[in-house]
């Protein structure tokens, strides 16, 4: 019969789980000596435990199935925080587990005792602790189906440390894992939103990350087609539908009116689909609160005022689109020209691909990622300056492709979360794309893809500073203030790890070294001066623009 930790390892099998991401502590010792037992799941130790959050995050967000991230107590648990409240905010499944202070002593002050479970309610769906061994199945199984419901978030579990070590035999076994089907759409609500669009003379669809997670892009393009609606897609549901597609508007969420907000100021009727609030506020493609608006999703929307629901459809989204698109049989919309603003986002893109300067320009760093990458390979795009034009002019074609915080926006998730998306799709090239400012924050996770052989491929946008804060400060102060700092030799700060450090010393250099990072099976981290001087004359051109061009 099993032991508590050997209880819990069976649980975490039972649920499919194959990777688990932490730092053991001395309070879950035998909970990581059971893991060590199992022949189907791997521990990936790491050196930060924010880190593992962040990796198993992004496993998650690939997979649409949690990893698990696993901590210590106190300020191990208190450190995986950030990672979990990203993966809620970004809803991506994930189970964190930490240890905590045995049931003797956590009703007082004691040794490295917080109350955990309190900590972490806000950025959970469900935050408990373990009260007694007995109650392990139960409680995993609750974790897993939590966090896996749609609305996926993270969960998280603090395990006492007297319960990881108890030898009890518990004639226990895990709960069966059951899965919870998407629901059809209700036809009365079918019919409502036909009504609208019936009404409707411009409409225009938006789709969002829950559209990313449901896989939902052939039910969208079809609807696009026969309908004749463009379709812009979220910073998180890039791909969704594909940027060559001649009906897509690209994406939507840069902090300026960019070219994709003209499609929605000429509209009358929005279809979201799979579009959440946390993604962007609505204000900035219903400013009036008089667009009508026909919300496709799994859940309820959340209430806003820019951002009031018309038709709610709750259900598969697919199968939404696909009915609405059945009931629509034979209508069509006269939009067969070109999205407003599409030839000037062609243009953007086709000078930053000529653009020789050196430091490199925006676009040309842009350019030449695109033309490193396959279709169906992977870009993890941190939080900075650098993903306001990775978002706008990275051409994407699937889901799942691109991916960027965009729910807690964090800074330094990228690096580490191509370890997770790497070891969940080793098939596709994975790049970790970020600013000086994000790359020491975790930089430390080098040693760990060195030493666990995760191919790891970082490219750092090098300006010494935090350029999307100097950015904004220019913008609305007119100066900047603090940003600045400077950066260590980052060739030999990657070869002191045992990776392979290049250096970027000419615009034409950037796209073949990209190309040999990428085709090695070791860890390469890239340096890449950036001339951000752009940044404002991209701003100031698009503030001079109307949807009329």
């Amino acid at each position: 019969m099993p032991t508590a930790a050997q209880l819990m390892v069976e649980c975490l099998e039972a649920e499919g789980v194959s990777l688990v991401f932490g730092i053991p502590g001395e309070e879950n010792i035998r909970f990581v000596q059971a893991l060590a037992g199992s022949s189907t799941i791997r521990y990936v130790l790491t050196r930060h435990e924010q880190a593992a959050a962040f990796m198993a995050e992004m496993y998650g967000r690939v997979t649409g199935r949690p990893a698990v991230v696993s901590s210590t107590l106190g300020p191990g648990a208190i450190n995986m925080q950030l990672g979990v409240a990203d993966a809620t905010t970004n809803s991506t499944p994930l189970v964190a587990i930490s240890a905590q202070v045995g049931r003797n002593r956590e009703y007082k002050e004691s040794h490295q005792y917080v109350d955990l479970v309190s900590m972490f309610a806000p950025i959970t769906r469900w935050s408990d602790g373990v009260p007694t061994p007995l109650a392990i199945p139960e409680m995993f199984r609750k974790a897993f189906k939590l966090a896996e419901t749609e609305r996926p978030a993270a969960v998280y579990l603090a395990i006492p440390e007297d319960i990881d070590a108890d030898e009890g035999d518990y004639a226990l076994h895990p709960l069966p894992r059951n899965v919870v089907r998407a629901e059809s759409p209700s036809p009365g609500q079918i019919a409502r939103a036909v009504a609208v669009l019936k009404e409707a003379k411009r409409p225009v669809i938006l789709a969002g990350h829950g559209a990313a997670r449901a896989d939902a892009t052939t039910a969208l393009v079809q609807l696009s087609e026969e309908l004749g609606i463009q379709v812009a897609n979220t910073f998180h549901g890039k791909g969704v539908m594909p940027d060559d597609h001649p009906n897509g508007m690209g994406t939507l969420g840069f902090m300026r009116h960019d070219y994709v907000n003209f499609g929605f100021d000429d509209a009358d009727t929005i279809i979201a689909v799979g579009y959440e609030l946390q993604e962007f506020d609505p204000v900035r493609i219903n400013p009036n609160a008089d667009k009508r608006i026909i919300h496709v999703h799994r859940f309820p929307a959340e209430v806003d005022a820019h951002y009031s629901v018309d038709v709610g459809i709750m259900g598969d989204i697919s199968a939404s689109l696909d009915a609405i698109r059945e009931a629509m049989a034979g209508q069509r919309y006269d939009r067969e020209r070109p999205a407003p603003g599409a030839h000037l986002l062609a243009e953007e893109i086709a000078r930053g691909a000529d653009d020789a300067r050196y430091p490199l320009a925006p676009a040309r760093v842009v350019a030449d990622t695109r033309a490193a990458l396959g279709r169906s390979d992977i870009v993890l795009v941190d939080t900075g300056a650098a993903k306001m034009w990775m978002a706008r002019l990275y051409p994407t074609y699937e889901r799942n492709t691109c991916l960027i915080s965009n729910g807690l926006s964090t800074m330094a998730f990228s690096l580490p979360g191509a370890l997770g998306v790497k070891l969940a799709r080793p098939d596709a090239k994975v790049l970790a794309v970020m600013g000086d400012g994000a790359f020491l924050m975790n930089s430390q996770e080098i040693e760990t893809a060195v030493r666990e052989q995760i191919p790891l491929v970082v490219l750092i946008w090098e300006d010494n500073g935090y350029g999307l804060i100097e950015w904004k400060m220019d913008l609305e102060l007119g100066a900047h203030y603090n940003v600045g700092f400077t950066n260590p030799d980052v060739v030999k700060y990657a070869e002191s790890f045992g990776a392979k450090g290049y250096r970027i010393n000419a615009a034409d250099e950037l796209l073949p070294t990209l190309r040999t990072a990428l085709a090695s099976d070791g860890v390469s981290i890239i340096a890449c001066p950036v001339d951000y001087s752009e940044n404002i004359s991209l701003t100031n051109r698009l503030g001079e623009l109307d949807g009329t061009l």
